[in-house]
């Protein structure tokens, strides 16, 4: 018997020679430029990845976001510290240069003190004060739905004890947020003691020098809602016109913070020269704008409220807003939310209704808190609060000086005006806004010396109240857990402020139930 051993076959090596290799990797680099030629030629362009951020759902979200954070600020530091070495080192080795080191040095320093300064209450005052001081007349903004509110009993005294003799013109803005026969009983009121001009300030103009309309007849339709401020444009233009000085009128535009300065004077100009949003404190420094060939118009900044305010008016003319509302009824209306015992289980209620919810099915109240504060601060809300009963001059004011104002201006064309714009704007109804007490005339500060810093708070701390003093970057990482403090004014009962912050626009209300 014969054994046949038969030996196993050796599998294929799957090693390739270098040749064939190289060879494969020309093609695909080949084939990769060719696409890339047809992409370019067809004008297809490859679609830039964006950085999903961090998922609602993940763990730990804010300490990620604020250690990613504290990175980019701490890299672009870096890369400022890297600049100014590289440039002084070039300034030391310069022998020739002696005078422009000094010059440097200067100008970092000013910058630096600039940087530090700027945007802070001295600052926004004095900026208010320049504009006050540059104008011939004043245009004071106001809030349709809280006109008392709006007025500042120091900027209106400021102004008729000048010595210039300036003239001072209210502006009844956001009229279409407010019942139609509550802003003409306001009109009314109003006129007792300076005129009043009903406005509806365009909050949609373009910058004309980004975008143009593709058809000038949509263009004009789309500014037809504010009517280009005809009615205040005109008065401006009879009064610069009757005026002996020459020169350009120079119209300073000044008003709480989110009354609409800055919209105002778009639609004026009928574009977009200023910034405006919702938030308020967009507007940080005087801004000068050509409306007309003979007339200039000044922005400002918002006018800062005083310490000495109640809480209810200082959270609304300062920072987001906040009222005392007696009626639960109408917020669950606007809302659309059932009855609530506090402001947890509104918010919970709100969370539900709009779908906000964290993992688990847990409601995000602070999300919730959010879009609530968004709502007032903004011009979504219709509500409206009605004249007083009785009226009375101020002390600062005399029949004399009231007739001396309106006999400056054309008091035929201004009802005209006035008439013409309530019946154009579509206002809200009176079944669909809510019904709001005024605080009363909101005291404002104009003296640079009463004004202590927004870092202090101008203030005292209540019990429940928590301070940031570690640093700025951990008081920005909290401004969701204010907002979530500021949204339990929901109830609407026993509200006060109790503490600004510098740069954050925002408050800590404490809601006692």
């Amino acid at each position: 018997m014969t054994v046949v051993f038969v030996s196993e076959l050796k599998k294929a090596s799957k090693r390739l020679t270098c040749a064939k290799r190289y060879k494969i990797q020309r093609k695909i680099r080949e084939h990769n430029r060719k696409l890339r030629k047809e992409a370019k030629k067809k004008g297809v362009t490859k679609r830039v990845k964006k950085d999903p951020g961090v998922p609602n759902d993940a763990p730990f979200k804010e300490d990620v976001l604020r250690e990613a954070e504290q990175r980019r600020i701490q890299v672009r530091s870096f890369s400022a510290s890297r600049k100014l070495s590289s440039v002084s080192f070039d300034l030391k080795y310069d022998d020739d240069d002696d005078d422009d080191d000094n010059e440097f040095d200067l100008l970092v320093q000013e910058e630096s003190a600039v940087s530090k300064d700027k945007y802070s209450g001295k600052f926004l005052c004095s900026e208010l004060n320049k504009v006050i001081n540059a104008s011939e007349v004043i245009i004071e903004v106001l809030d349709a739905r809280d006109p008392l509110g709006c007025r500042c009993p120091q900027l209106e005294e400021a102004v008729l004890k000048h010595e210039g003799n300036k003239k001072l013109l209210m502006v009844l803005n956001k009229i279409d947020c407010a019942p139609k026969e509550n802003v003409k009983k306001w009109l009314n009121y109003l006129q007792r003691e300076f005129p009043t001009v009903a406005f509806k300030a365009s909050t949609h103009l373009q910058d004309k020098t980004k975008r143009k309309e593709p058809n000038r007849t949509l263009g004009l339709i789309s500014e037809a809602p504010s009517f280009r401020g005809s009615c205040l444009l005109e008065l401006l233009q009879d009064y610069a016109r009757k005026r002996q000085t020459e020169g350009p009128l120079r119209v300073g535009v000044v008003g709480f913070p989110n009354v609409g300065k800055s919209s105002v004077i778009n639609s004026l100009k009928g574009s977009r020269v200023c910034n405006a949003g919702v938030l308020r404190g967009v507007t940080k420094c005087m801004q000068e704008v050509h409306i007309a060939k003979n007339i200039k118009v000044i922005d400002s900044p918002g006018i800062l409220a005083s310490p000495s305010n109640p809480g209810v008016a200082l959270a609304l003319r300062s920072l987001p807003s906040t009222h005392k509302q007696d009626d639960v009824l109408d917020v669950m209306l606007q809302y659309n939310v059932p009855a609530f015992k506090n402001s947890l289980e509104f918010l919970t209620l709100l969370a539900k209704k709009r779908s906000l919810l964290q993992k688990g099915g847990v409601p995000n109240t602070r999300q919730a808190a959010e879009i609530f504060l968004c709502d007032w601060t903004g011009a979504k809300l219709s509500y409206y609060c009605k004249p007083p009963e009785t009226h009375s001059l101020p002390p600062y004011l005399s029949d004399t000086m009231v007739a001396e104002m309106q006999k400056a201006w054309d008091m035929g064309k201004l009802h005209q005006g006035n008439a013409a714009a309530l019946k154009g704007i579509k206002c809200s109804s009176l079944a669909s806004s809510i019904t709001l007490t005024s605080s009363g005339p909101t005291s404002g500060l104009l003296n640079e010396n009463e004004v202590c810093d927004l870092k202090d708070g101008g203030g005292e701390l209540l019990q429940g109240d928590e301070v940031a003093e570690e640093d700025d970057e951990e008081e920005v990482v909290s401004v969701r857990s204010h907002f979530y403090q500021c949204a339990k004014m929901c109830a609407f009962t026993n509200l006060e402020i109790i503490r600004n912050l510098n740069t954050l626009q925002t408050a800590r209300i404490a809601c006692f139930l």
